[in-house]
């Protein structure tokens, strides 16, 4: 498996929106991804976690192309999609699909639940056109809806039901990856609970690949293989699942980590309470150094004045953080505060 090449390259990603100006001044620039590198195997899920203004959900529409890219590659399988525009990223966007957030706001409310899986299957061009209904009543049984409800309106389901015609769309072209950005984050625990469980399932049946985005860490415990905390636009840690949670390294982690009550008391670093004073910086004047200093209790005089390198310290073990060593060896108290 690890030798496996890899599905999605984001290479170098960068987003940055210009704002203001004007006769006499120049735009002011928010880097909302200022230097974003990871990859995804085919058939795991990825996820990608941080606090709001990280950075994560702009991450997610650059590899949907529904941000321009400032720089930086994208590529699915050896396909630089980052460098497709007009009819040939029309062509290729069949491979890659998303699952918004909201399920009220991401179907049309004129156009019934089966016409909704049937227009994405036209527009994809996926199949012979005299099979789409069948096709899309699969899709609509596959994820757990009933085949009289394929005549009902948006406003007749519940917010879950939407979210599984929501996926059952995605679903429609065969993609080779999933976006999904905040899934399950506007529905009830009991709900998100059974949507999670069916994305696993379909991952299975599909040979999906998912890159997942959420702020829940325990969405992101349940569901994701590989893990990358964002703050501020770039990856602070990264790591599979098990290293991530039993050995969190970077301090910005373990201040996330230690905000969830549900978590193993027993973890290394869960019994230090890390509490986060302040706000993080504004993407427009980025701080020098290290992005995370000004909220940092264990930052020194390097960490101000010298940005920390992405490195890997342990076998896929990677932080950005100067009070780490390359051994992985964390260089600030992990001991309960008194």
């Amino acid at each position: 498996m690890s030798d496996e090449p890899a599905l999605l390259r984001v290479e170098d990603l960068k987003v940055h929106f210009p704002i203001g100006g004007g006769l006499f001044h120049a735009k002011a620039v928010v880097r909302a991804v200022d230097g974003l590198s990871f990859s995804v195997k085919r058939g795991t899920t990825f996820g990608i976690v941080g606090e709001s203004g990280s950075g994560k959900s702009t991450t997610a529409l650059a590899v949907m192309r529904l941000v321009e890219l400032t720089a930086g590659r994208i590529l699915l399988g050896d396909q630089d999609i980052g460098a497709l525009e007009g009819e040939a990223l029309r062509k290729v966007r069949r491979r890659f699909q998303m699952v918004f957030q909201d399920p009220y706001a991401s179907l049309n409310p004129r156009k019934r639940a089966g016409d909704a899986i049937r227009e994405a299957l036209d527009l994809m061009d996926v199949g012979d056109p005299a099979g789409r209904p069948q096709r899309a009543r699969e899709l609509f049984l596959q994820t757990g809806l009933r085949p009289e409800q394929l005549m009902l309106f948006p406003h007749q389901f519940s917010g879950g039901q939407r979210q599984r015609i929501v996926l059952a769309r995605a679903l429609a072209a065969n993609p080779d990856l999933v976006v999904c950005d905040e899934p399950v984050s506007a529905l009830d625990v009991a709900i998100q609970a059974q949507m999670l469980n069916l994305m696993q399932r379909l991952q299975k049946d599909f040979g999906l690949t998912y890159l997942f985005i959420s702020h829940d860490l325990g969405v992101v415990r349940h569901m994701c293989d590989d893990i990358a905390v964002m703050y501020l636009g770039r990856i602070a840690e990264q790591a599979n699942r098990e290293s991530l949670f039993e050995r969190p390294l970077h301090p910005y982690t373990l201040a996330l980590w230690s905000a969830a009550p549900s978590f193993d008391p027993r973890a290394r670093g869960r019994g230090r309470r890390i509490r986060l004073q302040g706000d993080p910086p504004s993407p427009i004047n980025v701080p020098p150094g290290c992005r995370f200093a000004g909220r940092c209790p264990f930052a020194d005089a390097r960490c101000h004045s010298e940005e920390p390198q992405l490195r890997e310290v342990l076998a896929g073990h990677r932080v950005a953080c100067h009070r780490v060593d390359d051994a992985g060896n964390a260089l600030y108290p992990l001991e309960p505060a008194s």
